[in-house]
């Protein structure tokens, strides 16, 4: 659209990539950039028509309040709505959601309420049994996505006609992943009646149920999984597989990589999502014996998900990425001094400046560091400790209120000495003879016990008295 009267006349018709540089053995493999929606997703889709239908069947007035339970993307869709319409937004999301999405959502103007991901559906903390709790006493318009007609109904009317004319009527499979359903239930619907020979494949997060529900007619035990806005403990009201032929599954790794694959190689920033969409697709492709145009989604961008899925250190933490092997504590340290990548100050800056580094990056503590050795650290102990003092201001410099007493521990020591040194400390200072090599944290030594079975069972605690 040339000249849009608002940003909702740009949701939708979004463009197909041809990929050039995946393995997709004998077939041709085309993304749709649903992330190219205003606000980032194929969401975007189902959140207008669903407002639109609302006010249509007068469940929506003028100034009304909306709620929904969301992994993010929906949400994001209804506040881009709403806000355009002057509806009052509360979204209720799981707490393994990517911090971007709740920034975002909240500067949209939403009510964010961030909810519990380790329940199943019936719980009373359960996102969805929280959401519906939140309507009823608000008085408010509950969309409920997954039991909303709307939802699949949007993918048969705009998203099935713009693939099936994008690929001037030649598509032999598409790619889905299911968290509400709507998606591969309405464009299930729309091939079956406009391209009877279009195959709906089904893309799934490991973890989830919907594989095995697909192939067996019964409800496996649900896991989890890191992959955010598909997968489900429960078959969604809206989700109708019928014309679904198979599924794969695929794991939280293999999505991040397969993610972070497409940035490298096609030049476009997707979420986790959309990796567990392609790397579907690109096993699908592989298994054709003949040439086969195979669509899939870029369902989402990945730019909320970059303090994740392209973040090094939170793979290695979640145990998606195996962290270089070197056999002493530097395995421990994700930030390494010698690759410039620690966040630390020089002792003649001024305590202000400290307080803002450790803000910016989420840390409590930062190494003083003079020529590359550490004389001491600033945490929010030795802030607080000098604050109550009148000559205190946070203009002084950090070598004047420093913690100079922590524990320190050479490299090459055996990872079981690192319990006792946090007895007293959070954290441990590493260094190679004198020179500084990282820091070491309480909870970087849990998430490495966390991640490597082998560490945790031949990990031995002494018992003292």
């Amino acid at each position: 659209m040339d000249n849009p009267n608002s940003v909702l006349d740009l949701i939708g018709n979004t463009p197909m990539l041809k990929t050039k540089n995946l393995d997709t053995g004998k077939c041709e493999l085309f993304l749709k950039l649903e992330c190219q929606n205003p606000g980032g997703s194929i969401k975007d889709r189902i959140a207008l028509k669903m407002i639109n239908d609302a006010e249509k069947q007068g469940l929506l007035k003028p100034g009304g309040c909306i709620v929904e339970a969301t992994a993010g993307n929906t949400g994001l869709g209804l506040c881009l709505v709403a806000a355009a319409k002057g509806y009052r937004m509360i979204i209720v999301v799981p707490d393994k959601m990517s911090k971007e999405k709740i920034y975002h959502l909240r500067a949209m103007g939403a009510e964010v309420i961030v909810t519990r991901s380790d329940v199943m559906k019936g719980h009373e903390e359960y996102y969805q049994e929280i959401a519906e709790k939140i309507s009823k006493e608000e008085n408010a318009f509950y969309i409920n996505q997954f039991c909303n007609k709307s939802n699949p109904q949007t993918h048969y009317e705009s998203t099935g006609p713009e693939i099936l004319r994008q690929m001037n009527d030649d598509v032999d499979a598409v790619i889905c992943g299911v968290g509400s359903g709507g998606t591969i239930s309405g464009l299930a619907n729309f091939f079956k009646e406009n391209s009877s020979k279009t195959e709906m494949i089904l893309a799934d997060p490991q973890g989830s149920i919907l594989v095995d529900y697909l192939e067996t007619g019964k409800f496996g035990e649900a896991g989890s999984w890191i992959v955010e806005g598909i997968g489900e403990d429960f078959i969604p009201e809206i989700a109708d597989f019928t014309n679904v032929k198979k599924g794969y599954t695929i794991s939280d790794e293999e999505s991040c990589a397969t993610a972070r694959e497409v940035l490298l190689k096609e030049g476009i920033l997707a979420g986790s999502s959309s990796g567990t969409l392609i790397s579907a697709a690109l096993k699908y492709c592989r298994e054709q014996t003949t040439p086969k145009r195979v669509v899939t989604f870029a369902c989402d961008s990945g730019n909320k998900y970059l303090s994740k899925v392209f973040n090094d250190n939170w793979l290695i933490n979640e145990g998606l990425k195996k962290p270089n092997r070197t056999g002493n504590l530097q395995e421990l340290i994700l930030n390494l001094y010698a690759n410039k990548s620690v966040i630390y100050c020089n002792p003649s800056e001024k305590v202000s400046v400290a307080i803002t580094k450790m803000t910016n990056n989420d840390i409590s503590q930062l190494p003083v560091i003079n020529n590359g050795e550490v004389i001491g650290v600033v945490d929010d102990t030795c802030i607080l400790k000098n604050s109550h003092l009148k000559e205190f201001n946070f203009s002084r410099i950090v070598s004047e209120i420093m913690n100079k007493k922590f524990n320190t521990i050479e490299v090459s020591s055996n990872i079981n000495n690192l319990y006792n040194s946090f007895e007293n400390s959070n954290y441990v200072i590493v260094k190679n003879n004198t020179n500084f090599i990282g820091l070491i944290t309480k909870i970087d030594f849990i998430s490495y016990l966390k991640n490597n079975i082998e560490v945790k069972e031949n990990w031995k605690i002494q018992e003292t008295n």
